[in-house]
């Protein structure tokens, strides 16, 4: 009797997927690997998760693709979206679609792991008292309009309405990788 948990990762990294999917191994889990959309429906055709892991951001897609995928494949699949991308947007429709976490990078196999397990919700978890600062909600708003151009700093400019070299200057001193 196999007692293996199945999990699929769905990450264009392929160094931090390999990475992840060894420490999940590790742990007594079954891995696949996928680095595209196109890639986790051929998956789905031969496997069945009970577990995923997938990166916001992919190469071909959005990661909220694969999020429906997998939740349409099973409902019952347990799923965790891991970007370094984070906003409150898109952690909203990915719960919408049938994530039961989502987690910024970095984190780690625990990380990832005590998510899985909080996939009910957590009632005792505080409300901040403090409100998002505007420094915060600026730099939200200007990370979507990088997202939604593809990372286009002139575009992206044009649509916040600021010069390119003033959002250069801005992105430096965030430090956007």
């Amino acid at each position: 009797m196999d007692t293996k948990r199945r999990l699929a990762i769905v990450e264009d990294d392929a160094s931090f997927a390999r990475a992840l999917g060894r420490s999940f191994e590790r742990r007594e889990y079954e891995v696949r690997l996928c680095q595209r959309v196109g890639e986790l429906k051929g998956l789905l055709e031969i496997y069945d998760p009970q577990y995923a892991v997938v990166d916001l951001k992919l190469a071909d897609g959005s990661g909220l693709e694969c999020v429906k995928m997998l939740s349409d494949h099973d409902p019952e699949t347990k799923i965790v979206v891991l970007t370094g991308f984070a906003s409150i947007a898109t952690a909203v429709e990915a719960i919408k679609l049938g994530a039961c976490h989502y987690l910024a990078k970095p984190s780690n196999t625990d990380d990832i792991e005590a998510a899985f397990r909080k996939a009910d919700g957590d009632t005792s978890v505080v409300v901040a008292t403090r409100p998002t600062s505007i420094k915060n909600l600026e730099w939200e708003h200007i990370h979507e309009v990088l997202a939604d151009t593809e990372f286009n700093i002139s575009e992206a400019a044009r649509r916040l309405g600021m010069h390119r070299r003033t959002l250069a200057r801005k992105l430096s001193k965030m430090r956007v990788k």
